[in-house]
């Protein structure tokens, strides 16, 4: 009997050391990174070691996970993804959705985009794809008309009315927050909002809307996709404990997109 039980447990070590691996996912500073946190203590326990690196702007982790520095990356939704893989050819997919994060409209010197002057100048991202969805968050409050043939690749050149002739700074999206006190509004992605203390539902002057085509996703090399660890990293992250750990921290600036 006790050989029998030695051997069960050197079978059941020889499993578990066979999926045992260890892992580098690359996130942007904020939630991504703090919800990743939490996804490696769920991811531990099932033999999957990540280790995290943090990324300051949207262009890195792609191309760092392209590169073969970076074995996933959670930071993007899918329209930006796509873009990416459209413009610079990346061999990457996504396997699984993480987040979504609506985009706000941050003020220092208004508290309503009613109250914005003629010709007042809005920061947006520089990035075709965030740029256009901040076009398209301000024409779904009125602020412009955007021709609607063009979908989500919305450029400034695309306004068809803009009757309080608004400026557009195109900044990096990184940058915005801080760019706050040089334009009278800025549009910015809430990972960075909620990096320097801004939080959507309290401090956003106008916020995109609940339907959004924008859920973020765990992102691999094609290559990659069918590993064994990826089942295991998207397993991890749509664990019933991080979703609460989401609500609970976030308190409803992100939501839960699986």
């Amino acid at each position: 009997m006790k050989k029998l039980i030695i051997a069960a447990a050197i079978a059941a070590l020889s499993a578990g050391a066979a999926f045992a691996e260890t892992i580098k996912v690359g996130v942007t500073p904020g939630e991504h990174a703090q919800i990743m946190e939490k996804v490696k203590e769920v991811a531990a326990p099932k033999g999957l070691d990540i280790e995290i690196l943090e990324f300051s702007d949207y262009v890195v982790p792609n191309q760092a996970l392209a590169d073969g520095d970076l074995n996933a990356n959670s930071f993007q939704h899918q329209p930006y993804l796509d873009n990416q893989i459209a413009d610079r050819g990346f061999d990457i997919v996504s396997v699984g959705t993480t987040i979504t994060t609506p985009m706000g409209v941050y003020s220092s010197k208004v508290k309503s985009l009613d109250e914005l002057k003629d010709g007042a100048t809005i920061g947006i991202p520089n990035d075709p794809t965030n740029g256009g969805r901040a076009l398209l968050v301000l024409a779904s409050k009125g602020l412009i008309k955007v021709k609607p043939e063009v979908g989500l690749k919305v450029t400034p050149s695309d306004i068809t009315e803009n009757p309080k002739n608004i400026t557009f700074a195109e900044l990096d999206a990184a940058q915005l927050p801080r760019s706050l006190a040089d334009v009278d509004a800025a549009v910015i992605n809430t990972n960075y909002a909620l990096e320097a203390d801004l939080h959507p539902k309290e401090d956003a002057i106008a916020i995109e809307g609940e339907k959004s085509p924008y859920a973020n996703v765990i992102a691999v090399r094609t290559a990659d996709k069918d590993a064994p660890w990826v089942k295991t990293l998207v397993e991890a992250y749509h664990d019933e404990s991080v979703r609460t750990f989401i609500n609970d921290t976030f308190k409803g600036a992100l939501i839960p997109s699986w």
